[in-house]
């Protein structure tokens, strides 16, 4: 095939850290090229000037895509994010390589069976990153946190105070004895809280301020169990709702469905899924576990509790939640918050 076809060109491009594989072939699945370079932005554009206009592009959504997609939007290319597990479905190959890897991306996107993932766009992604940053240092304090309560019970120090680290807690920390590599532990180990007090602070600000006039942001607080904290969560990952077509797919999305297997007349269904976003189906749980039981997510997890466990109730309670929230970021309003009234004979 020549290298002046004119036609709209398919590029699939296996990318790696350092280096990608990038096949180009027409609407037909003929081959034109087949490219190794060394990942950099003016490389990526160099060979993609071969491609013509308004190239088909697809690449998978691993480790550090953001730089290639913005460069191939900036280009003009049309741009797709394979979904990592729904390519491995085609992975039935003995022999794989980048090459292969890159071609079958292609055939795939040129065949209309690629399986898609929602590309961010700039300003969701700046957002996600100040969120998921200020979820890894409450990580990171809370294992600190774990330390403390570690060295005291190796020193056998009776923690009463339900929180060590309140006003009740420092007292406690301050007057206890301890061994010496012990109080020299315990000491650092509060020092970093407290480093870390300070930059959760000043992330939370960060995004407080980004999302101070979006709608959907003040809808959701209304939410029971949901603050600005887990109202972040929801908008940052969520990003534009109106991808999904109803609030089931968002359900799907977050993990919080549970799995099916049918096959001729036998149906298996079993726990939930857990494939999607991690923060969004922690943030559903997190906001569900303590809503009074007067409220109607309340009600329907001890309802469901009662049957089933309390696991069970809590995910049948985040499996509504995320009802709410989709309605909530949609509309901008929130409905059906009240308990649903029991039926009398």
């Amino acid at each position: 095939m020549s290298e002046s076809y004119a036609g709209q060109q398919i590029v699939g491009i296996d990318l790696h850290r350092r280096r990608s594989v990038i096949v180009r072939m027409t609407e037909a699945g003929e081959h034109l090229e087949t490219v190794r370079i060394l990942n950099d932005p003016e490389r990526l554009a160099a060979v993609m000037a071969r491609a013509g206009e308004t190239p088909e592009v697809v690449l998978e959504a691993t480790y550090g895509w953001y730089w290639a997609a913005d460069t191939l939007a900036e280009l003009g290319a049309n741009v797709h994010l394979a979904h990592p597990l729904g390519v491995k479905m085609f992975s039935y190959r003995r022999v794989k390589n980048d090459e292969r890897d890159a071609a079958d991306l292609a055939d795939l996107l040129r065949m209309g069976r690629l399986p898609e993932a929602w590309i961010a766009p700039p300003a969701t992604r700046e957002l996600r990153q100040l969120v998921r940053h200020r979820a890894k240092l409450v990580g990171l304090r809370s294992n600190l946190k774990c330390q403390v309560h570690a060295v005291l019970a190796g020193a056998g120090v009776q923690v009463v105070m339900s929180d060590l680290f309140g006003v009740e807690g420092q007292k406690l920390l301050a007057r206890v004895e301890l061994p010496i590599a012990a109080r020299a532990r315990v000491n650092s180990v509060l020092g970093l809280i407290a480093a870390m007090d300070v930059e959760v602070e000043l992330f939370a600000k960060l995004v407080a301020a980004r999302l101070r006039e979006h709608p959907g942001y003040r809808a959701i607080q209304v939410i029971p169990g949901v603050g600005p904290v887990l109202a972040a969560v929801f908008v940052a990952e969520i990003g534009d709702v109106t991808r999904f077509p109803g609030p089931a797919q968002l359900a799907s999305w977050a993990g919080l469905t549970p799995k099916h297997h049918e096959s001729d007349t036998t149906v298996h269904r079993g726990r939930i899924t857990k494939q999607g976003s991690r923060l969004v189906r922690w943030a559903a749980v997190e906001a569900v576990q303590r809503v009074p039981v007067h409220t109607r997510l309340g009600q329907t997890r001890d309802r469901v509790a009662q049957r089933r466990g309390r696991n069970v109730g809590v995910v049948a309670a985040a499996r509504e939640l995320i009802v709410l929230v989709f309605y909530g970021l949609r509309d901008h309003h929130i409905r059906c918050l009240t308990p649903a009234r029991t039926r009398t004979a």
